[in-house]
């Protein structure tokens, strides 16, 4: 699916425009100071303008594909119970765009979906078109059902840890990528 990504500081104004525009919301749980940002909202849209609120950080257009879907349909005004993690993505120099993402979505996701045997969801949202911002290649968005799962049954241990590390190393420059940014998840759609 073609959405907008509006990366941005004031998670107050990325969920009042993700429930005004029926998108979904992802707001930073703690301190977001060292943080790529504070918010990130995905929806689709006619006129990108309206997510300025939103957008101080980055506005992005990006094919989202759901590699594992939440285990249930979540949708108002609480939040989706859980944690998700968002991890920026910047593709190692020597590959191109269309190289780098063809790897994370045929490659990483498949195994990234039999180690990290917490991870209830998982989302790639590879970007298309940069309108501003950080010069991202994607976002993933992995959904852990609590921190616990989250902290502890991210991997399914050592050895698929470093195959995960390894794996990431040949496609995204590890030293670029943002750190993860933990956060709730808000749905309006």
């Amino acid at each position: 699916m073609l959405e907008f990504l509006a990366l941005g500081s004031d998670p107050a104004a990325a969920k009042a425009l993700a429930q005004e525009l029926g998108g979904i919301a992802y707001l930073s749980t703690g301190d977001s100071a060292g943080r790529p940002f504070a918010s990130l909202v995905r929806v689709a849209v006619a006129e990108p303008a309206v997510l300025a609120p939103a957008a101080d950080l980055g506005l992005y257009l990006a094919y989202s594909r759901t590699m594992r879907s939440h285990p249930h349909n979540w949708s108002g005004p609480n939040p989706t119970p859980g944690l998700v993690g968002a991890f920026g993505l910047v593709r190692r120099s020597d590959l191109s765009h269309p190289e780098a993402d063809a790897h994370w979505r045929d490659r990483h996701a498949p195994l990234a979906l039999r180690i990290h045997i917490g991870m209830w969801a998982y989302t790639q949202c590879s970007i298309v078109h940069r309108f501003s911002g950080e010069a991202y290649d994607g976002v993933a968005l992995c959904g852990f059902g609590s921190e616990d799962d989250l902290r502890q049954r991210f991997f399914d241990g050592p050895e698929g840890q470093q195959a995960i590390r390894d794996d990431v190393a040949s496609f995204a420059d590890t030293a670029r990528s943002p750190r993860r940014v933990l956060c709730q998840e808000w749905t309006f759609r």
